[in-house]
């Protein structure tokens, strides 16, 4: 069977972290609502049941996890950037989406949320980001 791309999606994690740069947001924790989408290459032997050839959703879940809860971020676009960075490292990894929504950050909205792409062919755009920051 020939290689196909693999789409893996995590929906609505929701952790806790220090985000802002408020007073009060840099001594308390406030929710954010994590969404990912993770493209790769999957061969024939994940295919067929062989563990050590797909991608470990779960391994990069933790990962991303441990990132957001013990960080401390003054701006939504530099969470958003970490963890994009942690969700495109592996190199089987083709693309990437994270949207990252704070929930209650503006006084009459649900939430605010920011998104950023990773494009394995044009990878240059998150070295970009990351001299921003």
């Amino acid at each position: 069977m020939p290689m196909s791309n693999a789409i893996i999606n995590i929906r609505n994690l929701r952790l806790r972290t220090f985000i802002g740069f408020n007073p009060e947001e840099r001594t308390k924790k406030q929710d954010v609502v994590l969404n990912i989408e993770i493209r790769y290459a999957v061969n024939a032997a994940a295919l067929q049941d062989e563990v050590h050839e797909a991608l470990n959703y779960k391994t990069i879940t933790k990962q991303v996890i441990k990132l957001v809860e013990d960080g401390q971020f003054l701006l939504l676009e530099r969470l958003v950037a970490d963890v994009l960075e942690r969700c495109s490292a592996p190199p089987e990894v083709s693309f990437a989406r994270v949207t990252i929504d704070k929930p209650h950050a503006l006084r009459f909205a649900d939430s605010v949320s920011l998104s950023l792409e990773y494009h394995a062919e044009t990878s240059a755009q998150l070295t970009v980001l990351e001299k921003a920051s």
